[in-house]
């Protein structure tokens, strides 16, 4: 059997880290742990407008894959804190670039809205040139 190609090992790492984040709520959650510490369950789901089963769900996989953790104390009531673990954290660079990005093409959308028009924006060279 022959060495794997360093592009496809690289796409099976980009697509392994990739699959621990997919889905609409898992980058949210992260953020939310990230920027404000552990929280409780109810204060995570006020603060993301989120369904309970949807919540959970994403916490369990977050849990299970080793960005989240879980703590119980032994309450009454019962309470259960949330955090982003070591592994979890280390997303803060990836979303603050995401951010960066988003502010770009923010203020990208604003030059478009005062100049009334959509030239330039979200179009190759080759579309403008016929204008």
């Amino acid at each position: 059997m022959g060495k794997i190609p360093d592009s496809k090992r690289e796409d099976d790492v980009i697509g392994g880290a990739l699959k621990m984040i997919e889905g609409k709520w898992k980058l949210p959650v992260m953020y939310i742990l990230c920027k404000n510490g552990a929280l409780r369950y109810n204060e995570l789901k006020r603060r993301l407008d989120i369904t309970s089963m949807m919540l959970t769900s994403t916490l369990k996989e977050l849990e299970a894959d080793g960005l989240v953790s879980r703590i119980q104390y032994n309450e009454v009531p019962p309470r259960v804190e949330y955090s982003a673990t070591k592994e979890g954290r280390r997303l803060v660079p990836a979303m603050k670039e995401i951010r960066m990005w988003g502010e770009n093409l923010m203020g990208k959308a604003a030059e478009v809205d005062q100049r009334g028009d959509a030239s330039g924006c979200c179009r190759s060279g080759k579309e403008n040139r016929g204008k």
